[in-house]
C-alpha cells in the first residue's frame, strides 16, 4: 500500500505540464499557533525551499521545508502544494500548557506541509493558508496537528 501511495505521488507531482512557479522568492509573515517570518524561495520551476522562524510558547523554532508546487486547472495564479521538511526549537516549560516549570525543552522533529497560495497580479503580494503537522522524535516527543497558519509575503 505504501508502495502504491508513493507511486501516485510521483506521478501526480511528474504529470502536471503547467509550471506552477509566478515568482522566485517571498518574504513576509506567518500567523496561526506559531507566528513568525517566513521565506520561500524556488529552486525550479515547480519546487520551492521554505524557512519558517517562528515563535511558540516564549521559545523559538527553527523549520526547514522541501515543497512541490501546481497550478489548479483553470484557476490562473492559484497554486496548491505540499512537501516535508524538519524542524528544532526550544520552548520554555513556564510557558507552555504542556510543560513542566522550570524546564525548557529543545525539541527536533519532521515536518509536513500541504496548503494553497494565491499570486496577486496587480501588487507583488502573495497570501497562502496550509496545515503543517510535525512530529517531535527528540526533546518533547510527540505529533502536533495544529500548525495550521496563513502566510502573507512581499513577491519578486
Amino acid at each position: 500500500m505504501k508502495k502504491i501511495v508513493a507511486t501516485l505521488l510521483i506521478l501526480l507531482c511528474v504529470s502536471s505540464v503547467n509550471f506552477a512557479q509566478d515568482y522566485n522568492t517571498g518574504i513576509g509573515l506567518r500567523a496561526g499557533y506559531s507566528n513568525g517570518l517566513t521565506i520561500k524561495h524556488f529552486i525550479s520551476n515547480k519546487t520551492a525551499l521554505e524557512g519558517i522562524l517562528s515563535s511558540r510558547w516564549q521559545g523559538v523554532e527553527l523549520t526547514g521545508l522541501y515543497e512541490i508546487q501546481n497550478r489548479i486547472a483553470n484557476a490562473e495564479r492559484l497554486n496548491w502544494y505540499f512537501g516535508f521538511g524538519a524542524h528544532i526549537g526550544i520552548w520554555d516549560g513556564d510557558h507552555a500548557d504542556w510543560g513542566n516549570r522550570g524546564e525548557s525543552y529543545t525539541v527536533v522533529g519532521l515536518d509536513g506541509i500541504i496548503g494553497l497560495e494565491y499570486n496577486f497580479t496587480e501588487i507583488p503580494i502573495n497570501i497562502g493558508i496550509d496545515w503543517k503537522p510535525t512530529l517531535n522524535v527528540f526533546g518533547y516527543s510527540g505529533f502536533w496537528g495544529d500548525g495550521g497558519a496563513l502566510s502573507i509575503r512581499y513577491i519578486f
